[in-house]
């Protein structure tokens, strides 16, 4: 699946686990853009995942990790989770060295 459509579709189905419409983002988007965001056709800024995480409640990682739990595989987001904990951990351990 193509990274533009994982995310619109995550991003739906966060909206839509929220009871949120598309005319709620208004004072972050219009709701012409987040529709193009839910179809995939727009890739988003990371400001502008910052400012939907706004709206929706959730940390912006939240949205990034459903997208890529909807383009690998919904089954693994345990996995995925942990990956992402074993690579934070390797990068803290390796800045800590050079300091």
């Amino acid at each position: 699946m193509e990274l533009n459509i994982a995310f619109g579709l995550a991003l739906k189905q966060i909206r839509n686990g929220r009871n949120l419409t598309q005319e709620d983002f208004a004072m972050v988007s219009s709701r012409t853009y987040l529709s193009t965001l839910e179809r995939g056709l727009k890739s988003p800024t990371l400001e502008k995942i910052d400012q939907i995480a706004g709206v929706l409640g959730v940390h912006p990682l939240t949205i990034l990790l459903a997208t890529y739990a909807d383009k690998e595989s919904p089954d693994n987001v345990e996995l995925l989770l942990q990956k992402i904990g074993d690579e934070t951990r390797t990068l803290t351990l390796v800045s800590r060295a050079k300091d």
